[in-house]
Parts: structure tokens; C-alpha cells; sequence
């Protein structure tokens, strides 16, 4: 086969918008190996736009005197003649080609195309981005000239290489199954696809850890943990080893230098454990505070053989304990030990529903055809099934609720389907380990169900330990969506639609047949009935509530809390009786479900897989219609706060209902601390004022019961940073809101001159990000840097994360979720830009309903709830800077108040002491400029 690479540098996006081909690279490549490359600027006879040329490098100069290309039409023509047409992001390419050709009176092309892109999502999966200049990276391919066509498509001709080669290793079975997937995807692989299933027929794969089951191909290994162990020194000479000038961290590491911080750390971890106590450890950044907790845990885990949980917030840092800490340990301390991962079951792929859906299910939707395309190569590389290890496209998550292991109601030991469970697998894992490193959701999820997902411990380490009341409340609440709840019904089917019910009602008399699907779809199409029009009633009482009662999530949805009093309006009452009438039709449903149950039982492999879904189904009812009870109910047992968020400018009915209890502390003390004998939760901003009286408070834990600790940064903040507060801002307490967010860009692209973008701008209001962003794209005379803003910018905070650092002049804009968790290392990160002090909203549901019930208290809310929230805010805000001991940069807060109001101390002081400079915004800007370039 002879595949010809093409790539094309345009004067635009869209061929149908004037675009024109300014650059065409091609590469031929026969027996997998590269014949021909043919390169040529073309004259577009209109000018390049500024960007394109600052793009690509080419002027108009250059293709004054280039050929049109009707010059070079038939060539172009000739090489691709029976050839695959290759290239990245294909449909853009072939699209400009087919526009050029038939424009100047040639046919269109009918070659057979591959898309790199889709391919390398489907045979990579576990890469993190499918730019070229990325995939040219990871595979350390030459680039010479990014953004030319010759070099962009002679990268592109290695990468196919790359990826035919993988498709050429992958076995049969996942062969045959793309085959069938191949129709509704972009690249024509069929032909492709024939023949290598041709060539390995009646081969056996040679790698043996693939596994062959009803005609699937999945990689799954039981991996031997090590035989237990034991440390035989005491706990400061194992401290001493590892710490000390001459202990193992020392050979580790050239240039390793002990921190005082992190011994002292470890040091407190084993007092608490020993005296069976909790405890709070901020830990300042650099202190290396994940190898500081668990080198106790591991001695604690293997010499008083018990098991160790540890939890994290973000994937993020539970993939750097796995990849990075936890090696590092293996190599510093002698004793094997047993690590393993626990996430909840929603995380894991299920092999059976997943076969199932490649052979029954529908095939029209693409995101859905490409997701099984990226699962079928993905199973045979992965050994945990953690979907958390890949990219899919948006549409793909909605898929993996059909195939995630959290469909699995309980499986059957006896199910050969058993032992190809990558959950099941999981649990294996986490009963023989140590120490089981899991997540907030998962603990929370295990200690509000009687400890039943997690194996038994005794002790456990909190990291991102801020986050900790947040994920408690969340899991001990609910939430209802519109989405969610018709997913559901929809998947239920009809007895009509679905085959797999009208399979099971065969087996019975037509009487009781016609009776029970009767039943059936009445209830279904009521429920589907009474779903859109609940959430259609909670969404024009939403709307309804004057301006002063909403609140804006940093999504941009607007936020309503249910009240006491709400419950006495009209509007609100007839969606309380929609959702009785809906309860009503779930409970119908789960007596058709318990009829079925109790009636058949059947071997046949369709109707036994539909029969195994029943009790799946009957949980996911049971649950929503407590759910509802609960949510629209006056009164419940535990003081809960209720509210409804409605996304305005989504799709119709992007309606959501939430509750948490009021007060998390009483019920953490009671059904963990209590019964736990040594928590110790970790992080980097847990104090205020240097006092842990907030995080203590708000999460219940006894004086007697703790030990405290803090440990100071390493890194030398009076060296690395400059804090710039401007004096002259215009004060949006008297509504110059307009005013103040012109300010506030003006601040942002002077500062952008300095560090050549390089910028993290914080907000505390999503209508104010959106504010600044236009007027920033405005303010610009040239497009000279790059505006990622989030809810703006598609894709998620990672997404918006990645392409932030692969631009070199880029400016990045987020509110709440930015604020923490953001990791922007090095020259890629060089200004941090505060707009506001990050003071909750003061109706934001949940703190208006605390606010409320601390003033019936007698306390102060303002001291007691608000600030302290804040300054916890600003310090994580503040710690996305410096994240290096070799780091540089300013941090610019536009509010005034740090410096004028009596509470702007709490916030100054809870940083490290670094230069403050309060003056003119042009004296800030000129003094920054100097020590910058220092």
C-alpha cells in the first residue's frame, strides 16, 4: 500500500471562509519506508493575517512570486493517486484541498483517508495530548520547523509509522472488534484491517499476559506481592538512615541537601501514631511533605502488621505517589512493602457490559464508537483498568457509565466473569497491602457506608486535608440531575424497545406478558414524563427568584438555596408533588423488577446478563427515590442545606439539586474519629493566624485527642518573590465594577510585557473572568498572547492547564478551582495575578445557610467562617508561584483591602515574609520590571 502525509499551512480556519492554502508538505511512503517529500509555498492572492504569519513565519513576501495553485493542481493530483490520504487532523486538510481542486475545476479527491489524530488516540490512549508537537515529543521525533508543512508533515509520516506498527502487535480478537467498529469511524482502516486479520488467523498472540475470553483480548495479571517483612531498627535510626548527611536520600541524590522540615514531620506522624492520637501538620511548600508521611506509614504498616490508608484529593498527586514517591521509597529503605491503589467502582472498566456493548449496542453515536475503539486497545495494555489512565473524548464519559464497574450490584465469585475483574482485582490488591493509597470521595463514600468498600485500618493520612470537610459534606448529601435521572429511565428501556426485557417476558404466559409490560412502560413513560417536567418547574422557580436570592457557582450556574420559607411558595409545592408523583413511578418500576426477580431465571447469555442488571437497577431507583424524599421533604433528621443550580445558557434543563448537612463535625466525630485510632491530616494551608482553631472546628476533633504541628517552607520567599499591591485601583465597593476589571487588565498585559505572559490570573467571580477576557482580546492590538479562560475556553482545568504550557506567550484565567491544585512549575508559570481577595460569595447557598446558623449561635460569621475560608484561599492561591526552590515571580493583588481593611493582616501574615510594595500601579510595573530582568 503507498500512504501519501499532507500537511497544509492556511491563511485561516475554515476553507468556506476564504481560507487559502499559502503551504502544502507531502510525504510518500511505500513498504514503510519514505520515497518522496515535495514541498512549495503557494500564492493565496490575499493577504496573510498577522497571527498566521507570526504563526508560521510566512510573510507575504515569500509568496508574492509562489505558484497558485492551479500551478501545481495536477501535480499535487498525481502524487496522491492511489494512495491513503494521511494526515493530522484529516479533515481540515483533505477539506482545503478538495475546496482548492474544485474551485480551479478538478474533481474531488476520493481517496481513502487516515486521520493520525483519531488513530493515535485510539492505539496511545494513555498519552496526554494528540497535539503533533507533543506526540513528536513523546515519541522523540524530529521537528525541525514546527508550523511548516514539510516538516509538520514529514513528523506526521514517522508518527503513522509509529502507530502502524502498534496496530501490526495488536491481537486478533481486538483486531476483529475495531473491524466492526471501523464503519462509523473517520479513518478507513477497513482494508487495512482485512488484511493484517488475514495474516495472524489461527496465530496465538506472543505475549502471554493477554487473555482471551469470549472473544475479547484484555491483559490482566495477578501480581505476587512480596512476602512480609519486618524493620528491625528502631524508628529514629530508620529515620537516620534515609535522613542523614550519609543515609540512602544522600547516594539517591547528588545534590541532596537534608530538610529539617520534612524529618520533623516524620518524627510527629510516629508520636501520633504511637500515642493513638489525630493530628493537624501544615507543612509549608517544598518541605517534601508525601515522602515525609510515608516513610511512617510504611514502618508503622510492616513492623505492627497493619494496614495504612492513605487519601488524597486529586488524581494528580495519587499518580505522583505511585510514580514517583513510592519508588523513590523502594529504593531508599531496604524492607519490601506492599502498596496498592483503591478508587471507587466508577473508576473501573467492566469487561462483561463492556463486551456486550461492542456486540449489542448502538453504533451511531461517534464519541461512543471512538470510546470503544480506545477501551479495545487500552485492555490490552492496561493492569488495573483505572479509567483515570486515559483521555477520552467528552461523549466517552457517558459511555463508561454503561461499562464502569459501578453497574456491578455485587458479581457472583462463582461468574467466570469474576476473575476478569479489574475491581475485583483491585480489592485483592488493597486486602495484601500495607498501605492503600485511595481518594477523599472513596474514604468518605467507606465511612458513611459501615467501612464496606475499603479493607479494615485503624490509621490513615489525609493529604490535601482542606478539602477534607468539603468531600465529607458532599458524600453525607445527595445530588439530582436531569441527565442523570433520564440516563437512567432511558437505559431501562421499554418492554416494547428493549430486546433484553421482551426476551425475559417470553418465558412467562402471554397474560402475565402483556400485564407486567403493560405496567412497565406506563411507569417509564410517566417517570420520563414527570423528570422533564420537575426540573422544568425548578427551573423557571429559579428564574423567577429575584436577582438578590441567586448566587453564581464558578461554572456560571446560577445558585438558589431552598429554604424554610420556600417551602410555602405555590411554585415550590407543585415541585414537591411532581416529585411525589415521580417517587410513585420508581416504586412501580421496582415491583416490576422484584416480579422478574422472583419469576425467571434464565441460562440463555442475553437474558441471564439482563436478569444480573436487575438488582443494579433496583439500586439505582431505591436510591432516587430516598434521594427525593429527602430533598424535597420540610424536615430531616440532620439539619441539611438545600440548593438548586440551573446553568442558564445550557441546554435546556441543565438543572441540578443539591444537600449537605449544615454541620459535618458531629457526625465525622462520631462515625470516624472515634472510631479510628490515629488520623493525620496534612496539607499545606490548614492554619490561620498560625492557629488550626478553624480546621479543628469545623471538622470535630477533640483538643485532648490532637497533636499539631507546623513546618515552614525551605524555599526563600524574600528572594523569589515580589508581592505588588497597587494603591490607585478604582474601588468597586461604589459599583465601578467596569472600572475596576479595566484596571485590572491593564495590570495584567503590563505585567504580560515583563514576563512574556507566563500568567496565572485568579477570580473570584465567573462574571468577572468573562469580563476580562473579552476586554483582553479587545485591548490587544495584535494577538501577541494567547487567552486560555476557563468556562470560556473549552475542555477541563487540566486541558486548559496543558495548553497554557505550550504556548510560549500565553495568559491563563480561573476562578475557584484554579485557586489550588493548579502545579505550573518553572519559567512556564512567572506572574500570579490576584483580582479579588477570595471571599466567599456571602449568598452562596451553603455559606449563607452557615452564616445563618452561626449568628442564631451568637457567633461572629465574618471571623469565624468567612475569613478564615479566605485566607486558607489565598494561601493556596499565593502557593501556585513557587513551586522550586530555583522559581521567580510576582504576585500582583489588585485589592486594596489587603492593605486598608483591620482584617488584611490575617492574609499578609499567613504567607512567608516576602517584599511588599504598596504604591502607584506605574511605579509597581517599572520596580517589578527591574527585578525581574535582574
Amino acid at each position: 500500500m503507498r500512504y501519501v502525509v499532507i500537511d497544509l499551512e492556511t491563511t485561516g480556519n475554515s476553507p468556506s471562509k476564504s481560507g487559502k492554502i499559502i503551504e502544502i508538505g507531502m510525504v510518500a511512503i511505500e513498504n514503510d519506508e519514505i520515497k518522496e517529500t515535495k514541498t512549495t509555498l503557494l500564492n493565496p492572492n490575499q493577504p496573510i493575517p498577522p497571527f498566521i504569519s507570526h504563526l508560521t513565519g510566512i510573510h507575504d513576501g515569500e509568496v508574492k512570486d509562489a505558484p497558485l495553485f492551479s500551478d501545481e493542481a495536477e501535480e499535487i493530483t498525481r502524487i496522491l493517486k492511489d494512495s491513503y490520504i494521511v494526515a493530522h487532523n484529516a479533515a481540515f486538510d483533505v477539506g482545503f484541498l478538495n475546496m482548492e481542486l474544485t474551485s480551479n475545476g478538478y474533481p474531488e479527491l476520493k481517496n481513502q483517508v487516515l486521520d493520525t489524530v483519531e488513530l493515535s488516540r485510539i492505539l496511545f490512549p494513555s498519552i496526554s495530548s494528540y497535539k503533533l508537537s507533543h506526540l513528536a515529543a513523546h515519541f522523540e521525533l524530529h521537528h525541525d520547523d514546527p508550523h511548516r508543512a514539510l516538516s509538520d508533515a514529514y513528523v506526521t509520516a514517522k508518527l503513522f509509522m509509529k502507530l502502524k506498527e502498534k496496530l501490526d502487535h495488536l491481537p486478533y480478537e481486538t483486531l476483529f472488534k475495531l473491524k466492526n467498529l471501523e464503519e462509523k469511524l473517520q479513518s478507513d482502516l477497513a482494508a487495512i484491517l482485512d488484511n493484517r486479520l488475514e495474516e495472524i488467523a489461527f496465530r496465538e498472540h506472543p505475549d502471554k499476559q493477554i487473555k482471551h475470553y469470549q472473544g475479547l483480548a484484555f491483559r490482566m495479571s495477578e501480581k505476587e506481592m512480596k512476602s512480609d517483612a519486618q524493620i528491625d531498627i528502631s524508628f529514629g535510626e530508620y529515620l537516620d538512615a534515609v535522613y542523614e548527611e550519609q543515609g540512602s536520600l544522600s547516594r539517591a541524590f547528588s545534590s541532596y541537601e537534608p530538610r529539617k522540615g520534612q524529618r520533623q514531620m516524620s518524627e510527629t506522624i510516629y508520636d501520633a501514631f504511637s500515642a493513638k492520637k489525630h493530628a493537624f501538620i501544615e507543612a509549608g511548600t517544598g518541605t517534601g511533605k508525601s515522602l515525609a508521611y510515608l516513610l511512617p506509614a510504611v514502618y508503622q504498616a510492616v513492623n505492627q502488621r497493619e494496614r495504612l490508608v492513605i487519601s488524597t484529593y486529586t488524581t494528580q498527586l495519587q499518580s505522583q505517589l505511585l510514580e514517583e514517591e513510592i519508588p523513590l521509597l523502594r529504593k531508599i529503605i531496604t524492607s519490601p512493602f506492599k502498596v496498592a491503589l483503591m478508587k471507587g467502582k466508577n473508576h473501573y472498566l467492566n469487561l462483561e457490559k463492556f463486551l456486550y456493548e461492542l456486540d449489542y449496542g448502538p453504533k451511531d453515536n461517534y464519541d461512543f464508537v471512538l470510546t470503544k475503539a480506545i477501551l479495545l486497545v487500552w485492555i490490552t495494555e492496561t493492569e488495573t483498568g483505572d479509567i483515570d489512565e486515559i483521555q477520552l473524548p467528552a461523549g466517552g464519559y457517558i459511555f463508561f457509565q454503561k461499562v464502569s464497574a459501578d453497574v456491578e450490584k455485587t458479581m457472583n465469585p462463582k461468574s467466570p466473569w469474576f476473575h476478569h475483574s479489574y475491581y475485583q482485582l483491585a480489592r485483592r490488591r488493597a486486602q495484601k497491602a500495607d498501605v492503600v493509597i485511595t481518594n477523599h470521595a472513596l474514604l468518605c463514600t467507606d465511612m458513611f457506608n459501615d467501612y464496606a468498600f475499603l479493607p479494615s485500618y485503624q490509621k490513615a493520612i489525609i493529604d490535601e486535608a482542606h478539602h477534607f470537610e468539603e468531600t465529607a459534606s458532599h458524600h453525607y448529601g445527595l445530588k439530582l440531575d436531569y441527565i442523570q435521572m433520564q440516563f437512567t429511565c432511558n437505559y431501562l428501556g421499554t418492554a416494547d424497545e428493549d430486546k433484553q426485557f421482551s426476551s425475559v417476558l417470553k418465558a412467562s404466559d402471554i397474560g402475565q406478558r402483556e400485564a407486567l409490560a403493560h405496567k412497565w412502560n406506563t411507569a417509564i413513560r410517566e417517570a420520563k414524563y414527570d423528570i422533564d417536567e420537575l426540573f422544568h418547574l425548578i427551573e423557571r422557580f429559579v428564574r423567577s427568584q429575584q436577582k438578590n436570592d441567586k448566587a453564581t457557582s464558578d461554572l456560571g450556574r446560577v445558585q438558589y438555596r431552598i429554604k424554610p420559607e420556600t417551602y410555602q411558595q405555590d411554585s415550590w409545592q407543585l415541585a414537591q408533588d411532581m416529585a411525589a408523583r415521580l417517587r410513585m413511578h420508581f416504586q412501580r418500576l421496582l415491583e416490576v423488577l422484584s416480579q422478574l426477580m422472583d419469576a425467571y431465571s434464565v441460562d440463555n447469555g442475553d437474558e441471564k446478563q439482563f436478569l444480573e442488571d436487575i438488582g443494579q437497577m433496583q439500586d439505582a431507583l431505591v436510591k432516587y427515590i430516598e434521594d427525593l424524599k429527602v430533598m424535597f421533604q420540610e424536615q430531616n433528621e440532620v439539619a441539611l442545606i438545600k440548593w438548586a443550580e440551573v446553568d442558564l445558557k445550557g441546554k435546556h434543563h441543565s438543572v441540578f439539586l443539591y444537600s449537605e448537612p449544615a454541620d459535618i463535625a458531629p457526625i465525622l466525630a462520631e462515625e470516624f474519629f472515634s472510631q479510628k485510632e490515629s488520623i493525620i491530616f496534612t496539607s499545606a494551608t490548614l492554619t490561620m493566624g498560625s492557629s488550626f482553631t478553624f480546621i479543628k472546628e469545623r471538622l470535630g476533633v477533640a483538643e485532648q485527642d490532637l497533636l499539631t504541628e507546623q513546618i515552614a517552607s525551605p524555599f526563600q520567599y524574600d528572594k523569589q518573590v515580589q508581592l505588588l499591591i497597587p494603591t490607585d485601583f478604582p474601588d468597586i465597593k461604589y459599583g465601578n465594577i467596569d472600572d475596576f476589571v479595566y484596571a485590572v487588565c491593564e495590570a495584567i498585559l503590563s505585567l504580560a510585557e515583563i514576563t512574556s505572559g507566563r500568567m496565572l490570573v485568579l477570580f473570584t467571580s465567573y462574571d468577572m473572568l468573562k469580563k476580562a477576557n473579552d476586554l483582553l482580546k479587545e485591548m490587544m492590538t495584535e494577538q501577541q498572547y494567547v487567552i486560555i479562560a476557563q468556562g470560556v475556553t473549552s475542555g477541563s482545568r487540566s486541558r486548559l492547564k496543558k495548553n497554557f504550557q505550550s504556548y510560549d506567550q500565553a495568559i491563563l484565567l480561573g476562578t475557584s478551582s484554579f485557586w489550588e491544585g493548579v502545579d505550573i512549575p518553572g519559567e512556564d508559570l512567572s506572574a500570579l495575578v490576584m483580582a479579588r481577595l477570595p471571599f466567599q460569595p456571602p449568598n452562596h447557598p451553603v455559606f449563607e445557610a452557615k452564616s445563618h446558623q452561626m449568628k442564631e449561635e451568637g457567633k461572629n460569621p465574618f471571623m469565624n467562617l468567612s475569613l478564615p475560608q479566605a485566607v486558607i484561599k489565598f494561601k493556596q492561591g499565593f502557593g501556585r508561584l513557587i513551586r522550586s526552590s530555583e522559581d521567580r515571580g510576582i504576585v500582583f493583588i489588585c485589592d486594596g483591602r489587603i492593605k486598608t481593611a483591620k482584617y488584611g493582616k490575617y492574609f499578609l501574615e499567613s504567607i512567608p515574609s516576602v517584599p511588599v510594595h504598596y504604591e502607584a500601579t506605574r511605579h509597581l510595573i517599572s520596580n517589578a520590571e527591574e527585578w525581574f530582568h535582574q
